[in-house]
């Protein structure tokens, strides 16, 4: 029986550990949905690389031109893009390094600190992701006139440094991923809370700051609504920048779709770079769960 026993646990053993192979009808679905979701940026270069005379033809171009390089070369010039590509890095680096710094210690605080009011507080951080932005709007843009920041990266920044999804994320990850019993014993050990931030909080959260700083960088670097209240020209972002393609009587949609693409371009090297990081973070912390 114990021969037995230990065959059988040696046989899931090698189960457990061995590597999962999906079918060929998983394969062709992953395929397709792939497929579709790359169409978009294949169109947006198709056109990119057209003249604005050909991409008013029906049926519309389905394959590269000849005019991509000088396209893209008018969108660069035009939309001050190199300006705009490093306004926007800024923006969204600053954006994102705040967001998980701020969220990741709100949401420590929330998960496993005991103070007055905290549920409340939590309610109301929540709650604040129910209201428009468009109704902040006026009064966000009259405080950054009287600030004298108005055209400044910072109009852009501050505002978005601290996001209500972002501390309802930290929250809910470290109430399940932080032990309650490694921050008694780290107190015990004399440690203060700024020590336990640093040496605890931020190794275990490591996971979910990567996706956070993620989707932060992500968002960040698309936003239009703000920026394009904000900014002007002088010192843009992308998606302000990208405005000033579309003026004129007849805008010329091959220039438009080129700038779009230079826009795309930079987040695509910061995913491909990344990637990997990130969803290595996350399947850590999902078996460290």
């Amino acid at each position: 029986m114990g021969t037995r026993g230990g065959v059988r646990k040696g046989r899931r053993g090698r189960a457990a550990g061995r590597q999962l192979h999906a079918g060929p009808a998983t394969y062709a679905v992953l395929g397709l949905f792939t497929a579709g979701s790359l169409l978009p940026l294949l169109w947006t270069a198709v056109a990119a690389s057209r003249d604005n005379t050909r991409l008013a033809h029906t049926p519309p171009p389905l394959w590269f031109g000849p005019h991509l390089v000088r396209n893209l070369g008018i969108a660069w010039g035009e939309a001050r893009l190199g300006l705009a590509v490093l306004n926007t890095v800024l923006v969204a680096g600053s954006v994102a390094l705040g967001t998980v710094l701020f969220c990741t210690v709100a949401g420590f605080a929330f998960a496993k600190l005991r103070f007055r009011f905290r549920n409340v507080l939590l309610a109301a951080v929540i709650g604040t992701m129910m209201v428009p932005p468009q109704l902040s709007v006026v009064p966000l843009f009259m405080t950054m006139a009287r600030l004298g920041w108005t055209d400044r990266l910072q109009t852009v920044v501050l505002p978005t440094l601290v996001s209500a999804f972002g501390v309802f994320f930290m929250r809910q990850y470290l109430a399940e991923a932080l032990p309650t019993e490694l921050i008694e014993a780290a107190r015990t050990d004399g440690a203060s809370s700024l020590r336990i931030v640093r040496h605890v909080v931020l190794p275990v959260a490591r996971p979910a700051m990567a996706v956070l700083g993620m989707l932060s960088f992500v968002q960040a670097w698309n936003d239009f609504f703000w920026p394009v209240i904000a900014l002007t020209q002088d010192n843009p972002t992308v998606q302000v920048a990208l405005t000033g393609l579309g003026r004129g009587y007849v805008p010329d949609q091959a220039v438009v779709m080129a700038g779009a693409l230079l826009g795309t371009l930079p987040l695509l090297l910061v995913l491909a770079l990344f990637g990997r990081h990130i969803v290595g973070g996350i399947m850590r912390g999902a078996v460290k769960g």
